[in-house]
């Protein structure tokens, strides 16, 4: 094993990755080929986490690649997140990058004190000396029937602070883009993973490179009566709804805003330009969510363009309830569609 210089393993050394082109997979397994590529690709990657060598991680996105790339490279932490956390600063200022993986969205909490003190500022605490590229992993929003602290949308905290990139991935094919692009940049990246979304799957082909940057917006749906603005879990909740509202003579625009932490501002305020109307769809509670401020940066963008104030669907401002309930407390497509309905009403 080398030091943090960046050699890069030769291409013998990596497994393949199958036929070339297009192939149908799951986003849990496009994350675990993009890491391993990641790792292949590049000998300063390492990647820490709770139960993520042997058994391959609670939702098996790290399967295989403690046996593939040895356990010094994929290394099984004891349950201290903070403790992971600091290991990760300490490597990434050696000239690693550490790809770090907190099991479940409210396990990160013990975590917080070294991703805000730490990983955020040493950056700008160092004068530009010190870089920070680490990728922290979060599976992140409910849906899967867990147990308290297992369903969490945490994302704002992070947002809110400065140094810090927070992205969502929305489907397999960013999932697999977006994390390599992550673990490939200077800065810290919070890197949000939809867990309900883990075994859903779309077409993927490795050889076409990634669409469009980290931080880019994209639109995954055209419309021209108004815009639905999402990100992670919600994009698919956003397309039915979307489907569904043509029945009404509605046509919608989904945009899968990928990035948080920066917001992409042009192609927000494009979409809003053409619709005239917006709708912030997100699991995080209501108030000071991401949707908050999207509604404000357009609000003083796009005022003289707007038929309506921009809306939100959105989870309660309480903790995530019990299993049992959470159905009640998660945006669906009722809940998505009589928004549309409130925006359509002005």
């Amino acid at each position: 094993m080398t030091s943090g210089t960046g050699t890069a393993v030769s291409a013998s050394t990596a497994a393949p990755t199958g036929v070339p082109g297009p192939e149908e997979m799951s986003m849990s397994r496009a994350l675990n080929r993009a890491l391993h590529d990641a790792l292949a690709a590049d000998d300063r990657v390492y990647l820490l986490g709770e139960d993520i060598g042997a058994l391959g991680g609670v939702f098996r996105v790290t399967d295989g690649l403690a046996r593939r790339f040895g356990e010094s490279r994929v290394s099984d932490t004891p349950l201290a997140e903070a403790g992971i956390l600091g290991t990760a600063v300490g490597l990434a200022i050696r000239g690693y990058r550490p790809v770090v993986e907190i099991q479940f969205d409210g396990f990160v909490y013990p975590a917080y004190d070294q991703i805000v003190c730490q990983v955020a500022k040493m950056h700008y605490r160092s004068q530009g000396k010190v870089k920070i590229p680490m990728v922290i992993r979060i599976p992140f929003g409910g849906g899967i029937g867990a147990v308290e602290h297992h369903s969490e949308s945490p994302e704002t905290l992070f947002a809110h602070v400065a140094g810090l990139k927070v992205v969502a991935c929305g489907d397999p094919v960013d999932a697999y883009w977006m994390i390599q692009q992550a673990i490939k940049s200077d800065d810290p990246v919070i890197f949000f993973e939809p867990k309900r979304r883990y075994h859903e799957k779309a077409e993927l082909d490795e050889t076409t490179g990634p669409a469009r940057p980290l931080y880019q917006a994209k639109v995954v749906r055209e419309g021209t009566d108004a815009t639905l603005f999402c990100y992670g879990p919600m994009v698919k909740t956003c397309l039915q709804a979307a489907e569904a509202a043509v029945e009404d003579g509605r046509n919608l625009e989904v945009v899968d805003l990928r990035s948080i932490a920066p917001l992409d501002l042009a192609t927000i305020f494009a979409s809003v330009k053409k619709t005239r109307r917006a709708l912030v769809v997100h699991e995080a509670p209501l108030s000071l969510g991401t949707g908050s401020e999207l509604a404000a940066r357009v609000s003083e963008e796009c005022f003289y363009h707007l038929e309506a104030p921009v809306l939100r669907v959105t989870g309660y401002d309480t903790p995530y309830p019990p299993s049992r309930m959470e159905e009640e407390y998660l945006p669906d497509l009722g809940r998505v569609l009589d928004g549309v309905d409130r925006v359509m009403e002005y």
